[in-house]
Formats: C-alpha cells, sequence, structure tokens
C-alpha cells in the first residue's frame, strides 16, 4: 500500500504536540525538548494546518486541548510509544544473526516461560529474545510479533493457533491461613476468605459445584486483574485462591503455598501458540514452537 507523504506529520511534531498537551505550556514543552517557544510554536501551527483543526485554545495565560486536541492526543501517544518500540527492538537485534518477538500474557511469561528460556537461548545462541505482555489478541499487522502466547479459544484473525496445553487449577493458601482455618472439606471454604482473579469471577462457584459445595457465597471477597497479584496476594495471607500449579511452582517447593484440598479443576479454555500467516515459514520461529512443546507437560 502506497502511503501519501502529505499525511504523514513529521515525529518531532507530533512529540512538540504531546509534550505542549502534557504541560499545558509551549514555553514549559520547549525547555523539556531544548527548543525555542517560537519554534514549538510554529511547529504547532504546522500541525494544526495540516490537519485543518485547531488543537489548543488559550486560557488564561495557558494553552489548553480543544475537543479535536484531546480526541487526537490518545492517538498520538500511542503512535510515538509504537515508534519508540519499534526501534529499541531494531537496535537490540543490531548485533544479532537472529530475533524473535513474543507476546505473552503477563503471569505466564513472568513465571513460566522466561525462567525456561535460559534452555531454548542454549540451543540457538546468538538469538535475541524480545518479550511483550498482552492479554488479549490484537492484530498482527499492527503488532510485530513473530509469535504469541494465547490463553482462549483457538480463534485469531489472519493467524494459526496450535494447541500448547490445557490449564488446571486448584486452591492453595498460605501455611499462616491454613493453621487459622483447620479446613476438614471443601465446603468448609464457603465462609473461608476468597480470592478472585477479576477477568474469571466464576472460577470459584464451578470449583465448588465440582465439589459438592454451595455457590452463593462463591462470589464474595477481593479481586486482583492479574494472576500474579492473587499469588502474592496468597502468600500474604489474604484469602484462598483457585491458581494454576504451573504458576505456583516455586512458591509450593518452598512452602510459602500449600494445596488446601488436592482437588484440581480444569478450566474451560486452552493456551495456545498463535503464529500470523506471514511467519510461518520464519525457521527460529518454528524452532521455538517445537521447543515449548517439550516444555508442557
Amino acid at each position: 500500500m502506497k502511503l501519501s507523504r502529505r499525511l504523514i506529520p513529521d515525529v518531532t511534531t507530533l512529540q512538540a504536540f504531546e509534550c505542549a498537551a502534557r504541560h499545558g505550556s509551549f514555553t514549559q514543552a520547549a525547555n523539556e525538548l531544548n527548543l525555542t517557544q517560537s519554534a514549538v510554536s510554529r511547529q504547532i501551527k504546522d500541525l494544526e494546518e495540516q490537519l485543518g483543526v485547531l488543537l489548543f485554545e488559550r486560557v488564561r495565560q495557558r494553552v489548553v486541548l480543544s475537543e479535536d486536541g484531546r480526541r487526537f492526543l490518545p492517538e498520538v501517544r500511542k503512535l510515538l510509544h509504537q515508534t519508540e518500540e519499534t526501534m529499541l527492538r531494531a537496535m537490540s537485534a543490531a548485533r544479532s544473526d537472529h530475533s524473535l518477538t513474543i507476546a505473552t500474557l503477563p503471569t505466564f511469561g513472568s513465571r513460566w516461560l522466561t525462567p525456561r528460556l535460559p534452555a531454548f537461548l542454549a540451543q540457538y545462541p546468538g538469538t535475541v529474545i524480545n518479550v511483550a505482555s498482552r492479554s488479549a489478541p490484537f492484530d498482527f499487522d499492527e503488532e510485530s510479533f513473530d509469535l504469541a502466547i494465547h490463553y482462549g479459544q483457538p480463534v485469531w484473525a489472519r493467524a494459526s493457533c496450535s494447541y500448547l496445553c490445557s490449564e488446571v487449577i486448584l486452591p492453595a493458601a498460605s501455611p499462616e491461613l491454613l493453621q487459622q482455618w483447620q479446613l476438614e472439606e471443601p465446603k468448609d471454604l464457603e465462609s473461608a476468605p476468597l480470592m478472585h482473579l477479576a477477568t474469571r469471577p466464576k472460577l470459584w462457584a464451578q470449583w465448588f459445584e465440582m465439589n459438592g459445595g454451595a455457590t452463593e457465597t462463591a462470589y464474595r471477597g477481593h479481586r486482583f486483574d492479574q494472576f500474579s497479584m492473587v499469588i502474592e496476594a496468597a502468600v500474604a495471607g489474604l484469602g484462598f485462591a483457585l491458581l494454576p500449579r504451573y504458576l505456583i511452582e516455586q512458591e509450593l517447593a518452598s512452602g510459602r503455598l500449600a494445596v488446601v484440598f488436592d482437588r484440581p479443576m480444569q478450566t474451560d479454555n486452552s493456551y495456545y501458540l498463535v503464529v500470523p500467516e506471514g511467519k510461518l515459514e520464519n525457521s527460529l520461529s518454528q524452532a521455538f514452537r517445537a521447543w515449548i512443546g517439550t516444555q508442557v507437560d
């Protein structure tokens, strides 16, 4: 697709706009960017002329974003962030013959994938790995990843999904909390402090239903939006949590967490390795896919 150069603004102009919007001042923006106030003012004026809209309004010796400016600002920040990421990835791989860019779920990446990467790099020395967290499917055309690790169903636009592993969760808690409650059977947890992953609020209700408990009280308790937060809260003794065993291997081994009841439950979804259609033949990506398959049970 041929791009229209007339519609592509200079990055420095976008930086001037973002900086002025953040400070509410052309003068402070100029100080941060090491420019003169008149230079920043000229860049903003050129951008307004290119867009055909007024981006700032003057109010009591300050500049404030107009309605059009408020709509434009998030897109500018996103573009600047993507530009910086692109440059950093290129620089990190500049001295390497091979690089691999992976998108992964945050807790899966930090607790399961990262500790295993040395084994992969030992097999493929000289490889540079770039790992970024993504919690939901994205457009591979807009974000340049070689592959992604996805939890859910094997559905991703313009990409191929291959099964990696299922997810099995079980109740866990700190040893101190277990001593306080003296639980004898699963239904005893109905009155205990529960903790939830905000994106999967029905897990406790499903577990109680599977283990003969009541579901009426299964939704109460603390909520966290990442498994990593739930794990740390469980270690701190805030409550009982349903956690994937593979994410708490270290805590179980060290005794910081203990299994409450050995009643595992397989969740409805699974983990998949996702590769964009245009990178299916990438040799390093193929090697990683073969290697990671050997790391799961």
